[in-house]
């Protein structure tokens, strides 16, 4: 399946009509979904797209998401301010609340005293992913494990950031496509992407798209269970 959009020269204040491909497919012999994203532009512009999809392994509307254990292949993360806009730091994860170097449960952390915590009421931050090689094909960021039903779900991903979004503004007034209401901290984002706010700090990833160039992206999600 292909969803496309065109994006107008100056839609909320980016140059260039913007032209957006996003293509969904399901290998036959594998339990994954692959998202390809393709763009071109008319005028030199900035791109950084994501996927917002929520997920709860142990099934929609059957809890929190807090015991899930995850990984996330980043010894880095992007620090936030009080508007959750990125600093332009790139901090160390180790023996804070963001180390997910190993498997934990999610909500091991979540609710300590560091500040960045208390910003986004929860985890809701990029993690700068290791590149193990210079392939262009996609590699690991991310595996999510749920204990009781042992589902899995690992990330792949050609980008540089993952955004890790636990869930803490979900309130119940969502419902999913079964009606379950998706409650407060009931399921979670993993997004690929260039890290948010790129385009107004040198030190991170570059997002520019010039006229002639095309933007190519791929993510995978990887399925299993035990």
């Amino acid at each position: 399946m292909e969803l496309t959009y065109v994006s107008k020269d100056g839609e909320e204040g980016f140059p260039g009509n913007l032209s957006v491909h996003v293509t969904f497919k399901l290998p036959s012999d594998r339990n994954e979904l692959w998202i390809t994203y393709r763009a071109e532009t008319d005028r030199e512009t900035v791109i950084n797209l994501t996927n917002h999809s929520y997920f709860n392994l142990a099934g929609e509307g059957n809890g929190s998401i807090l015991s899930h254990k995850l990984a996330i292949y980043g010894e880095q993360y992007t620090p936030v301010d009080e508007f959750l806009i990125p600093t332009g730091e790139m901090r160390d994860v180790h023996n804070t609340a963001f180390d997910f170097t190993h498997e934990l449960e999610i909500g091991a952390r979540i609710n300590d005293s560091d500040q960045q915590l208390k910003f986004g009421l929860g985890y809701d931050h990029n993690w700068v992913l290791e590149k193990k090689n210079a392939t262009s094909s996609p590699q690991l960021a991310a595996r999510l494990t749920e204990p009781k039903s042992g589902r899995a779900l690992e990330v792949l991903t050609t980008e540089p950031g993952l955004q890790f979004y636990s869930g803490n503004f979900l309130d119940g007034k969502v419902r999913g496509k079964g009606e379950k209401s998706y409650e407060h901290r009931s399921a979670l984002c993993l997004e690929t992407q260039h890290f948010p706010d790129s385009p107004n700090h040198t030190n991170f990833p570059s997002t520019p798209l010039q006229p002639g160039k095309t933007f190519h992206s791929t993510t995978v999600c990887r399925f299993s269970a035990k």
